[in-house]
């Protein structure tokens, strides 16, 4: 089982790196006609159906239950983050999560508190798509997602490889898993409800593709710690010069 996940994690290293292109500070939308017609369909799914069932849910759960909620999730994503750290050779922020997992599971209740935030251990999260950029491969083209919504060609791949080679997932039996995915989506509607401002400002943009595809650019960039140009001006990015 180990084995198989292995040559999966280096057969899909080897795909992106095969057809993605080196990072750069521009956009790269070659895909530009799909990607927005996913877009339409993701800003219509959130308008009929994520932002009221996540409204719903806001409303409904006491603050302090849906507060345990998304520790336990934020605290189960921490065995996948520690696998990552040590994939891009970090060994110092592997150790600090796993130091964080161990004080919420053990003294936490399982992950219902934050022990370890409490106490000043508040891991930054990482996934595959960071360990590939550590790796050198290029974040080549932008994509939008059907329901996952703005990524990159090397950060779609790294979604799949992320779920595959979850070192949790794999100690679990069916009925936990089924937990674990509605725990997981209690933490996503909470989320969605805290950046509401955030994605509506998007979503009623004039532009609003352009809009959500200049917001993830900056924001993984800025996370990978890729600095755009001091000059740069991303509208000339996103339009170019008239």
């Amino acid at each position: 089982m180990v084995f198989n996940k292995v040559k999966f994690l280096f057969a899909a290293c080897a795909l992106v790196a095969g057809c993605s292109t080196p990072p750069s500070k521009a956009v790269n939308d070659p895909y530009e006609k799909t990607n927005r017609e996913a877009h339409a369909f993701n800003k219509a799914l959130d308008k009929e159906f994520l932002r009221p069932v996540a409204e719903e849910y806001t409303d409904i759960m006491p603050d302090p239950m849906e507060e345990v909620v998304s520790n336990f999730a934020t605290n189960m994503s921490y065995p996948a983050d520690v696998l990552n750290y040590l994939l891009q050779g970090n060994l110092g922020q592997a150790m600090f999560t796993t130091n964080a997992f161990i004080l919420n599971t053990v003294f936490g209740l399982g992950g219902a508190y934050d022990i370890a935030g409490a106490h000043g251990v508040r891991p930054r999260d990482t996934d595959f798509g960071e360990t590939m950029a550590r790796w050198g491969v290029g974040e080549g083209p932008y994509v939008e997602l059907l329901v996952l919504g703005p990524s990159t060609e090397r950060d779609a791949v790294a979604k799949v490889v992320d779920f595959v080679i979850d070192p949790l997932g794999s100690l679990l039996n069916t009925n936990q898993k089924q937990i674990v995915r509605r725990i997981n989506t209690g933490k996503v509607l909470s989320t969605r409800m805290a950046y509401d401002a955030t994605i509506g400002g998007v979503y009623d943009s004039a532009d609003s593709y352009a809009q959500a595809r200049l917001y993830y650019l900056q924001n993984r960039r800025y996370t990978l710690g890729i600095k755009p140009p001091e000059s740069a001006d991303p509208f000339e990015e996103l339009y170019g010069n008239e």
